[in-house]
């Protein structure tokens, strides 16, 4: 079954299209990496999309092939290309962005992969970048950019330390369940999962807004979020508290779905631990991948198990885990289906697989630890 290999400054806005009302259109770079995890940038963006309309993915080891059936097994007619000349020659028009789509554990470009983003500011496009290399403070790439009249968009630079906000108990003024998304490892499909579940509660009635923690959230289109990892630590929960207000304030939600970052129990990561406390979620779903042994990137650090990583978060924060979400990857599906039993035996909580069961059993995750959700929604339904 393919792999479900997800994600991770202010919401960016894409730099406007003189006389178009339409969807940037963007090709996606992300070579020897799409479907595996370092290509998590480019499998969130293929599978969804609000701010960009995705033409094309570059990685030559999977050119000829359709980009969904390559994640997911679902055509989707996004081409997979051989280079950057292959993938302009499908799109006809210059295509207004080329987005870098990998997320290397570096956070750096390689000297080839400056060259492919060199070439494509030759060609006219503006380039996202999500890296921790910020395109914007390097002399190269700004004078490549003012020489193509084309703009750099470093989506995890920070806002200017003047700018960053400090916690200020705010969160408690807001008053709609605060749900996160957090895992048992990085690069998991956390993201991805609270993407499902907040098009799920809307499509049920239930207004949901996503606020983004991560550089791929902001590139498919958050509205509201903040490249964590890219903050001062002295700001995060400030930071993560103010987007979760903002998100209040500028949506009037129902519920708030936070979107979570690499793992509470991981020594490489604290962004989990900055998420719980700036946002003081009310609930937390945590996604688990039954069929991976190790940490990605980390092959001496086994796996924790579902139960630990609770324990270790309701230990942390006043919050509770209310489900369990599957990542099928390395399973067949009828595995997926007998551990979704077995946790949920052991458990006591209820457990699905976001891409490959209903999403409705998501919304009853949601339903079931806040049974006022489900009053209103009959209520406005009356």
């Amino acid at each position: 079954m393919p792999s479900l290999a997800s994600a991770t400054a202010a919401p960016i806005a894409a730099v406007p299209v003189p006389g178009a009302e339409r969807r940037a259109t963007a090709i996606v770079y992300c070579e020897a990496n799409f479907g595996a995890i370092d290509g998590k940038t480019a499998n969130g963006l293929v599978r969804h999309s609000e701010k960009y309309k995705i033409l094309s993915v570059i990685d030559s080891e999977k050119a000829g092939r359709d980009a969904g059936d390559v994640l997911d097994g679902t055509p989707n007619a996004i081409p997979v290309c051989a280079d950057l000349a292959a993938a302009l020659a499908l799109a006809g028009d210059m295509p207004d962005y080329f987005i870098f789509g990998m997320a290397p554990a570096s956070g750096m470009l390689s000297s080839g992969e400056r060259d492919i983003v060199l070439e494509a500011i030759g060609q006219g496009m503006n380039v996202v970048n999500g890296l921790h290399e910020f395109l914007c403070e390097d002399a190269e790439f700004v004078a490549a950019a003012a020489a193509s009249k084309v703009t750099l968009i470093d989506v995890r630079r920070p806002r200017e330390k003047k700018d960053l906000r400090l916690f200020s108990g705010r969160i408690n003024q807001v008053n709609c369940p605060r749900i996160a998304v957090l895992g048992t490892d990085c690069a998991i499909g956390k993201r991805t999962t609270a993407t499902i579940l907040t098009r799920a509660l809307n499509a049920v009635g239930i207004k949901a807004v996503l606020v983004g923690t991560g550089q791929t959230g902001l590139m498919q289109g958050a509205r509201y979020g903040v490249a964590l990892d890219a903050v001062p630590s002295q700001f995060c929960s400030g930071e993560m508290e103010a987007v979760v207000v903002e998100a209040f304030e500028g949506e009037h939600p129902d519920v708030i779905v936070i979107e979570g970052q690499g793992a509470l129990s991981h020594p490489a990561f604290s962004t989990s631990s900055l998420i719980l406390r700036g946002s003081h979620p009310h609930a937390v779903i945590l996604q688990h991948a039954p069929g991976r042994a190790h940490r990605c990137d980390f092959p001496a650090m086994p796996m924790p198990t579902p139960a630990s990583e609770i324990n270790l978060i309701q230990t942390f924060s006043d919050t509770r885990v209310i489900g369990l979400t599957l990542n099928h990857e390395n399973m067949e599906a009828a595995e997926v289906d007998t551990a979704a039993t077995h946790y949920s035996r052991e458990l006591g909580i209820p457990v699905a697989d976001a891409l490959t069961h209903a999403p409705a059993r998501l919304v009853d995750m949601v339903l079931a630890a806040f049974p006022e959700l489900h009053r209103r929604q009959v209520a406005l339904l009356q």
